[in-house]
């Protein structure tokens, strides 16, 4: 079996990428990996050192949710049709919407991440302004979707999203995003702060809920302070009483740590499709405070503490409660755990993905 997969190194589709692709490879399944966004880092390559039976194209086309990006989708889509035809895979992995109409004649899956509709809807609590780029978008993932033979959610909440902003799939499925637990420390003494992660100007994440309200225990935030391409001022975070660290961005191996020691971690996000990140603090056995979100509880069950949707204060209560009981917070990180082992292992992943390739391409060959 042969592979083209796309992603992109901007977000948290590389490191789903990460695991799929290095899973994949270890089965002895040929992969071509082709990514956009921007030219990745050393560090974000680090893992791809070694890896036989794949082949890396990195490129730095725009994606298709970017400012202006129409010109570089024409030319990507070029590229991504010139690789096709160089090294002629069985079938494609595509985590853009905007590749699912290329290589008709090719089986094709396409995973829906996120989106800029159910996004902004989760923001801002209504659709984008209709305008000349909005219809373009949406025109765009309507035509992939539409294309696939298979589409791809990492939560049932994102597959039902689809059909309302875009077109109901011809066959959808949920393959939940995994990651291996031996890559996190989940026997390290706790430390009794709270971590956040998420960009403090990224009003999706919403870490600044952590920032708003009074804690008695410290508060460290992971995640840069300025948006990428704005020259603004931003405002500076206005905080309210106790121990805070903004700890700005940190590597994987740092950010493994911080989780390691971290007895609270706080899923804030307003929207959020899936979330490896509270997945990653799960697999470190920290308890688990998560906004009141329909796509946590159907991921975390009753594994998680949850706080009122986007109340900082009721945030802050549900920490002090966990801080304070020792024996509350060891039962919650414990169930987190455990569900973590149970439903989103890496090995998991891939083996769905893997038995999904064959039978998409077997039923293609059928067809």
């Amino acid at each position: 079996m042969h592979v083209l997969i796309t992603a992109d190194t901007v977000g948290g589709v590389w490191t789903y990428t990460q695991e799929l692709v290095s899973g994949l490879v270890r089965r002895n399944v040929r992969v071509t990996l082709v990514s956009f966004g921007r030219m990745p880092s050393p560090q974000q390559t680090e893992w791809l050192l070694g890896l036989p039976n794949l082949d890396y194209r990195p490129t730095p086309y725009r994606l298709e949710w970017m400012r202006e990006p129409q010109r570089d989708i024409e030319s990507s889509c070029e590229f991504l049709e010139a690789v096709i035809r160089e090294v002629r895979p069985d079938l494609l992995h595509l985590n853009q919407y905007c590749y699912g109409t290329v290589s008709p004649w090719l089986p094709r899956v396409v995973v829906a991440h996120s989106d800029v509709f159910s996004w902004w809807e989760g923001v801002h609590g209504c659709e984008p302004e209709d305008n000349a780029w909005t219809r373009w978008y949406r025109e765009t993932v309507v035509s992939g979707l539409s294309c696939a033979d298979v589409v791809i959610a990492p939560s049932q909440w994102m597959l039902n999203t689809i059909p309302r902003f875009y077109v109901r799939p011809s066959y959808g499925r949920v393959i939940y995003n995994g990651r291996n637990p031996a890559l996190f420390e989940a026997d390290v003494s706790k430390e009794k702060f709270v971590l956040g992660v998420g960009r403090l100007w990224d009003r999706a994440k919403q870490v600044s809920l952590l920032l708003e309200s009074d804690h008695k225990v410290p508060v460290w935030i992971v995640g840069s302070q300025e948006e990428p391409g704005n020259a603004a001022d931003l405002a500076k975070p206005k905080l309210g009483r106790g121990e805070f660290k903004l700890l700005g961005e940190k590597s994987q191996a740092q950010l493994r740590g911080l989780f390691a020691r971290a007895a609270i971690y706080a899923a804030t996000s307003c929207y959020e499709p899936f979330g490896l990140a509270p997945l990653e603090a799960a697999f470190s056995r920290c308890a688990l405070v998560m906004n009141d979100l329909p796509v946590f509880h159907e991921l975390w069950g009753d594994a998680a503490y949850y706080f009122k949707r986007n109340d900082p204060n009721d945030l802050a209560r549900r920490i002090r409660e966990l801080s304070a009981d020792s024996e509350l917070r060891h039962e919650f990180a414990e169930r987190a755990y455990n569900r973590a082992h149970r439903q989103f292992r890496a090995e998991r992943m891939i083996d769905q993905y893997e038995n999904l390739y064959y039978s998409v391409s077997a039923a293609e060959k059928v067809a």
